[in-house]
C-alpha cells in the first residue's frame, strides 16, 4: 500500500467486526512505528495493548459509572479548550451531527444519542484497545511527538488491512482506568486506541467526514 492510499483510506473506525487481531501483526506495526520522529529523540510514547479478559474487565468498570454521567467524569487534562470557537467548534459539532444523520438519529433524541456515545467505552466492539500514557512532566512538544507516533501506527494498521479509532474519550474516566490497569501514578493518562477490522457495512464508517480548504490551514509565502 503506498503512503497515500494509507492516508485516504484510514478514518475514525466507529464499528468493528467480530474477528480477532493477530498479535504477530500488533507486534510488527508497534515495531516499526518505533521509528515515529520526536523531538531530540525522546520517544515519550508508552502503550499498554488490551485484548480478552483484560479488555472486558475495563469495559464493565467503565459501564458501572456511565449511569453517572458527568458526575463520574475526571479527566486528567482538557480535552479540549473551553474557549473553542469559530472554524475549529464549527468542524467538532459538525462531524458530529454528520455521525448522527448518518446513523439516522435525530437531535432531538437525546436518549438515543447518548447510548450511542457509550458505545466509545466498548471501544466500539474493538477486539483491540491501547491505553497511551506519558509522564506527567512531559510538554507540549512531546504530546505532538505522541500524535506523530499513534499517526504512524494509524497508517501501518492501514497497510496491514486494518483499522483504528483514536479515542480521547477515555480520558474521561482515568480514575477508573487506574483501578483496573497499571499505569504509573506520575504519569498522565491520554487516550485510547480501538484496533480491529472495519465493518464495510456499517453506515458510521461511510458517511464524508469533511476537511477544510486548504487557505484555511496554510499561507503560502515567496512563491511566484
Amino acid at each position: 500500500m503506498q503512503v497515500s492510499e494509507a492516508v485516504a483510506s484510514r478514518r475514525s473506525i466507529r464499528a468493528f467486526l467480530d474477528r480477532p487481531v493477530d498479535q504477530a501483526v500488533l507486534a510488527r506495526v508497534l515495531e516499526r512505528a518505533q521509528r515515529a520522529p520526536s523531538g531530540g529523540n525522546t520517544q515519550p510514547w508508552h502503550g499498554i495493548m488490551l485484548t480478552g479478559e483484560p479488555l472486558q474487565r475495563l469495559i464493565a468498570r467503565v459501564a458501572e459509572d456511565l449511569p453517572r454521567g458527568k458526575e463520574a467524569f475526571a479527566p486528567e487534562y482538557s480535552i479540549y479548550p473551553p474557549e473553542l470557537d469559530g472554524h475549529y467548534e464549527t468542524r467538532r459539532r459538525g462531524v458530529g451531527e454528520d455521525m448522527y444523520g448518518a446513523l439516522q438519529i435525530p437531535r432531538d433524541n437525546k436518549l438515543q444519542r447518548l447510548m450511542w456515545f457509550a458505545r466509545n467505552f466498548r471501544a466500539f466492539e474493538a477486539p483491540v484497545l491501547m491505553l497511551v500514557h506519558t509522564p506527567r512532566y512531559m510538554g507540549p512538544p512531546q504530546w505532538s511527538d505522541i500524535g506523530m507516533w499513534l499517526q504512524t501506527i494509524m497508517l501501518l494498521l492501514r497497510e496491514e488491512g486494518l483499522d483504528s479509532c483514536a479515542q480521547e474519550a477515555w480520558a474521561v474516566y482515568s480514575p477508573q482506568i487506574r483501578e483496573v490497569v497499571a499505569i504509573p501514578d506520575d504519569h498522565i493518562f491520554f487516550c485510547g486506541l480501538a484496533i480491529g477490522y472495519r465493518d464495510p457495512d456499517a453506515p458510521v464508517n461511510a458517511f464524508q467526514v469533511a476537511r477544510a480548504p486548504l487557505d484555511q490551514a496554510v499561507r503560502w509565502e515567496g512563491w511566484q
